[in-house]
Formats: structure tokens, C-alpha cells, sequence
């Protein structure tokens, strides 16, 4: 079956689709951390899908993807429980730079995880992202384990004078003397 690949324009950088990551991971569940649903866009079969196929070694391939995603999304989960600000990103993004020079200026050091420097594991930690917050595009900003958004919703929260208040909440911000 021949893979293709298309890009995707939401609210952010233009992003290709990754090729690598089966459908067949289940939507995961979101115990402890604060993500925003997303819509389901239906189950695109490249492969094997959630429902399965039931010849030779279908359901082994799909436990080996679901226990490979189980450990992708808690690793994703520990990354922003741990860090009081996190902002998944790509070194050529614009909106990412923004973000980034906005949490310079005001004196926040930010763990940013650049997706495009990761090698094969950047796409699949995006497709688990897009999976647990509806957001497929970066940069994806995460603040005292909280989903924020992408660059219009940092900035719009920065204007609207909320963005302080959340950075101090999450102890992403020395109080100053």
C-alpha cells in the first residue's frame, strides 16, 4: 500500500503529515493532565485499523502500536506535569519564534522541544500531541501542565493580560524585588 503525504494548514505552520505512525493507536485517555477535546476525524487506514483486521498477525502489530503510544503519551504527559512551561516546536516556524521571543521577553525559560531535530520520533510525538490536544500545529504551549494552545492563543492570553497570572501560577516566573 503506498504511503502519501500532504500539508496541513491550521492556525499555525504548514505541517507534513507524518508517514510513520499507525492508525491504529487507540485515542489514549487523558487522566491527569488538562488537554483540550478534539474532534475526531475518523479512523484513515494505512494499515491496520483501530478495529482491526483479524488475519495473521494483525493483532500483535496493533498491540506493539498501542503499547508504543501508551508509552509516547505518558512520556508527553510526565514532559509537562515536570516543567512549569512547554513548547513543542520547529526551528523554521515563525509562530514558534514567536512564542519563543514572547516567553524571553518576559524572563521565561521555557522547555522547548524541537520537533524537527528529532529524527522520526518528531513526527510521532506530534501525531500523539494532535491526538491529545486537537492540535496539530505548532508551536503546541503547554503552561503548569496545561494546554494552552498555539501562537494566537498565547499571544491573545499575553494582551488580554492573562498570561502573567498563569506563568506566575505555574512558578514560571521569578517575582521580582
Amino acid at each position: 500500500m503506498a504511503e502519501t503525504s500532504h500539508l496541513t494548514r491550521v492556525g499555525g505552520c504548514a505541517l507534513s503529515s507524518p508517514r510513520s505512525i499507525s492508525p491504529s493507536l487507540a485515542r489514549p485517555s487523558l487522566s491527569s493532565l488538562s488537554f483540550r477535546s478534539s474532534t475526531s476525524r475518523g479512523n484513515r487506514s494505512r494499515g491496520f485499523s483501530i478495529h482491526g483486521r483479524r488475519n495473521g498477525g494483525a493483532a500483535v502489530v496493533r498491540s506493539m502500536a498501542a503499547s508504543f503510544g501508551s508509552r509516547l503519551e505518558e512520556s508527553i504527559k510526565k514532559t509537562v506535569s515536570e516543567n512549569p512551561v512547554v513548547v513543542y516546536s520547529k526551528t523554521w516556524c515563525s509562530y514558534s519564534s514567536e512564542v519563543k521571543a514572547l516567553f524571553k521577553r518576559l524572563g521565561v525559560e521555557p522547555l522547548v522541544i524541537e520537533l524537527d531535530e528529532m529524527g522520526p520520533q518528531g513526527p510521532q510525538l506530534q501525531k500523539m500531541l494532535e491526538r491529545l490536544t486537537g492540535q496539530y500545529t505548532v508551536p503546541n504551549v503547554f503552561i503548569g501542565g496545561k494546554h494552552i494552545g498555539g501562537c494566537t492563543d498565547t499571544v491573545k492570553l499575553y494582551r488580554k493580560g492573562e498570561l502573567e497570572a498563569l506563568l506566575s501560577e505555574a512558578n514560571a516566573i521569578s517575582t521580582q524585588s
